[in-house]
């Protein structure tokens, strides 16, 4: 009999066990997190209950993957323009709380005798809370839609880009194995310089590519592909000298921008979920039950430095971005966890060798713990923020609510701080892509031309090469106008700020000429080479000064086509100024409302509410669904709403199952549209369950304005009247065909 490979063994034994004790888990209802993390304790060298791994090097390779797809989903989710969008409130109680945790770790760590390293690592390990699980608990205890949940979430956004910096500066650290001010700097700025890169050149490019192939793509090569992007840019992040995680990080983030995103997370989530548990299994696998006894002082003392000075650096940044009390208390008792980045930063110590072996057993059972009592946590600060606020002497309460006005004051941007960030961005993209292309571009020209090309110096029409490619780079970083219209209205109103404008424009030409020295030390070895190439970008400036502009203007269209390609697919655009919007729910699998009608349920007459398009998991839809229509396990509804109605609908609608229905539109076809019936349209007087919109054009009435008066959801029995501004839910060319033939105008 042909024995099979110890790999195939071990993967039987690491997910048979691993499904045990998660089904105990999912029973006590506990996070999967800790079940896989005890399977592979069990399944360790340091526990002989059960048979023990063998090929133990194949399961760290497995591990790594799991990290990798882990990041994957983690930029999936969020994206760099929700990251923009989370606000100035969480990015500074997240920044915060990580400075206040790294030094309070490293102090703990100091305080009981520990080296520097294994110290630094403490502070790396404390200051970052789990994304997974509180946002789990948050879901559980029915608190996601509530505002303080808002600013949690943020905040653990900005805490995970934190993090894979972390990772960065810690893999550097960790080599120099020293700290230097000039190595960090210059670790921070390639680190920018690749960031830029990547998301202006990943944004450009791949949305478009995505877009294009669309047609080709069913989910078994929308996966590999996805797939393929991720572990290129891996490789590509580990050779420039960054980690395989922070790779997985970028890639992730620039997929989340396009119209496949939930498509992709979709498909990546079993992978993810697979390689995640073996990344758990063997966290458990490093850790010796043994090493838990002799240090339980230790992980007793640094738990209750998480539970106590992770909520107060919370409540402390969100105080100080300008917070109401009872809110901050309840942000910050709800972040008093750590978890899977605390795992990763402990497993990048212990690879690397730097931090001692007992550090990542406490780092472990730290999490454990405090991923126990984070439900406890949360339950307890809405209690514990109202008693605080009632014992807290008045004035105290008074002078907090003074300085949250004073905060929100000070977040309105002026025209100055709008300019000066527009020049600063502009400066910052172009200029990374103008050292990108001499340093990418330059050599591969020396390359192709050799040292003589058509009797000419090969070397010197790489540099010319190169000159004609970075020049549009260059005219946008340093002539084109930023801001014309506020810029204008500053020189003008604002005497005091002229010398900053000029300086802002003497910036922009230093910047371009310093691209020019650096083309004249690559490719040419001549003194007269920058004056020729001054002149030359004159020249082309002056004459070129129209096509450059419209050759910008073209980037820069595609550039932000592709930036809100996903926002524009989901059409989440506000309806009226009563701030109704679309937005997608799920139905859960065990919900009340699956096997009944949409009459049964009378969604819109408990919520206020309507159902734009029922889209089943086997990809049929329902578009404008009637009455008798049923409702089925996994259906993704778009639902129009407020928030407050939206909100109501959430616990109920959300986890998909497999079922099918007759087929109608894709979602991405559903569109909000605008129109006016005019005093001829044979609409006015018509009732709208008779006027044909949803047999005929399939669309919903979901709004209507009339004068003054706005009506959202209105009855089928109301009559449209002259002059009614309808907003309408369906596919925009079947409306809008339906519409023009009634002689009703597009707002």
């Amino acid at each position: 009999m042909t024995q099979i490979p110890d790999l195939i063994a071990d993967l039987g034994l690491i997910l048979s066990v691993a499904a045990v004790t998660t089904l105990v888990f999912k029973k006590i209802k506990q996070p999967l997190v800790l079940g896989y993390i005890i399977a592979g304790v069990l399944v360790g060298p340091h526990v002989t209950l059960l048979p023990t791994v063998l090929d133990e090097e194949s399961i760290k390779v497995w591990s790594e993957l799991g990290v990798i797809f882990l990041l994957f989903s983690l930029g999936l989710e969020f994206s760099f323009k929700k990251v923009a969008k989370v606000g100035g409130t969480s990015g500074v109680t997240a920044l915060v709380t990580v400075a206040f945790m790294l030094a309070t770790g490293y102090f703990t760590g100091r305080a009981l005798g520990w080296t520097s390293m294994d110290s630094l690592f403490l502070g790396g390990i404390l200051s970052i809370s789990s994304t997974t699980i509180i946002v789990r608990a948050l879901d559980e205890l029915g608190l996601k839609t509530q505002v303080f949940a808002s600013v949690v979430v943020g905040v653990l956004v900005i805490e995970d880009i934190v993090a894979v910096l972390l990772l960065v500066l810690l893999s550097s650290l960790a080599v120099s194995q020293h700290f230097s001010g000039g190595a960090m700097l210059w670790e921070l700025g390639k680190l920018g310089f690749f960031l830029i890169l990547w998301f202006a050149g990943g944004v450009f490019l791949i949305p478009s590519i995505l877009a294009r192939t669309r047609k080709l793509m069913n989910d078994e090569t929308l996966l590999i592909v996805a797939v393929a992007l991720c572990l290129s840019m891996v490789v590509l992040a580990v050779n420039t000298g960054f980690s395989a995680a922070l790779g997985a990080f970028i890639m992730g983030a620039l997929l989340a921008e396009t119209v496949q995103a939930e498509r992709i997370e979709h498909l990546v989530k079993p992978v993810k979920d697979l390689f995640g548990a073996i990344f758990f299994v063997s966290v458990g696998m490093l850790l010796d039950p043994a090493m838990l006894v002799e240090h339980w002082a230790p992980v007793l003392l640094i738990s209750l430095v998480v539970i106590i000075g992770q909520p107060l650096s919370v409540m402390a940044g969100a105080l100080l971005a300008g917070e109401p009390l009872p809110r901050a208390v309840r942000v910050g008792m709800s972040l008093s966890q750590i978890g899977e980045f605390s795992f990763i930063i402990a497993t990048l110590g212990l690879t690397l060798g730097v931090t001692s072996a007992f550090l990542y057993p406490i780092a472990v059972a730290v999490s454990a713990v405090t991923t126990f009592t984070t439900p406890y946590m949360i339950k307890a600060s809405g209690p514990f923020a109202l008693r605080l606020e009632r014992l807290l002497p008045e004035r105290w309460t008074a002078a907090l609510e003074r300085y949250g006005r004073q905060a929100d004051q000070v977040k309105e941007t002026s025209a100055w701080q709008v300019l000066l960030r527009s020049y600063i961005t502009n400066l910052a993209v172009f200029s990374v892509l103008c050292l990108a292309t001499v340093l990418g571009a330059g050599p591969a020209f020396i390359v192709l031309f050799g040292d003589h090309f058509m009797g000419m110096d090969g070397k010197v029409l790489a540099g010319l090469a190169t000159f004609l490619l970075v020049l549009p780079f260059i005219w946008a970083m340093s002539l084109r106008r930023i801001g014309r219209n506020a810029y204008r209205q500053l020189w003008v109103n604002k005497r005091q700020l002229r010398g900053p404008l000029v300086m802002l424009e003497v910036v922009r030409l230093a910047a371009a000429v310093l691209v020019l020295v650096m083309l004249v030390n690559v490719f040419f070895s001549t003194g007269w080479a920058f004056a020729a190439l001054v002149v030359l970008m004159t020249f082309a400036a002056v004459m070129f000064r129209q096509r450059l502009h419209r050759f910008y203007l073209r980037m820069e269209e595609r550039f932000f086509q592709n930036l809100n390609q996903r926002e524009r697919s989901l059409r989440r655009t506000d309806l009226a100024p009563w701030d109704m919007h679309l937005a997608q729910l799920r139905v859960r699998p065990d919900s009340a409302a699956t096997g009944h009608s949409l009459k049964e349920l009378g969604l819109r007459e408990k919520h206020g509410v309507n159902i734009a398009m029922i889209e089943r998991t086997s990809g049929h839809t329902l578009t404008a669904p009637g009455r008798n229509d049923h409702l089925l396990p996994g259906d993704n509804l778009l639902v129009i709403g407020t928030d407050q109605q939206l909100a109501a609908l959430q616990e109920t609608l959300d986890i998909p199952r497999e079922g099918t229905v007759k087929p109608g539109l894709a979602k991405e076809d559903i569109r909000l549209k605008r129109f006016r019936i005019t005093p001829q349209s044979p609409l006015v007087g018509m009732r709208i369950h008779e006027s044909g919109l949803r047999d005929a054009a399939s669309a919903m009435v979901a709004g209507i304005e009339r004068g003054d008066l706005r009506i959202m959801n209105p009855e089928g029995t109301m009559e449209f009247q002259a002059d009614d501004v309808l907003w309408l839910v369906g596919n925009g060319d079947t409306i809008r065909a339906f519409m023009e033939e009634r002689k009703a105008v597009r707002e």
